[in-house]
């Protein structure tokens, strides 16, 4: 009888440990594709590049394998790097993110008519439509179309619950 009793006792404190580790691993996303460190893995061929810095220099190397397909050996969407990340919310606590676009170009070249694909975009707060605008559904313009020169970089902030993920659709080479 005792020993039945501890060979019980034993089955419940394995099924319990084995319960906790579970849900342990499921906490720090080890079975969703994360790190311990937080990074989450980049699917490479997806197009989107919404980073946050701690993950920057992280990623470098993986981001490093992508080969364009240059127009003219000229630029290519990829040319075009969008990053953004959450910041300090609204005094009414909506959450804030901002974004940076960057011509990476190796080139030499001014990227123009920077299109995104970026879904029903809203910001709870004012983005100067000279930098970035919703056209319609899943089309945003960058720059008014104007000329985004080799190394520079736009950047804005937007308030919502929640991020939008921002990737190039199309690019104008000049």
């Amino acid at each position: 009888m005792r020993a039945s009793l501890n060979t019980r006792f034993a089955l419940v404190f394995l099924s319990f440990s084995l319960a906790l580790l579970f849900v342990l691993a499921l906490l720090t996303g080890l079975l969703d594709g994360h790190s311990l460190t937080g990074a989450s893995q980049v699917d490479v061929n997806s197009g989107n590049r919404t980073l946050s810095a701690p993950n920057r220099k992280l990623l470098r190397h993986v981001m490093a394998i992508e080969e364009p397909e240059r127009i003219g050996e000229k630029c290519t969407k990829s040319d075009i790097v969008i990053q953004q990340g959450p910041t300090d919310p609204l005094p009414n606590g909506i959450p804030t993110y901002t974004v940076e676009i960057t011509n990476v170009c190796v080139t030499g070249c001014d990227i123009t008519r920077i299109h995104l694909k970026c879904g029903w975009f809203s910001s709870a707060s004012l983005i100067n439509p000279k930098i970035f605008k919703r056209l319609r559904y899943n089309d945003c313009i960058v720059n008014e179309g104007r000329p985004l020169v080799n190394g520079g970089t736009l950047s804005f902030q937007y308030a919502n619950t929640f991020h939008y993920p921002l990737s190039v659709s199309s690019v104008v080479c000049s």
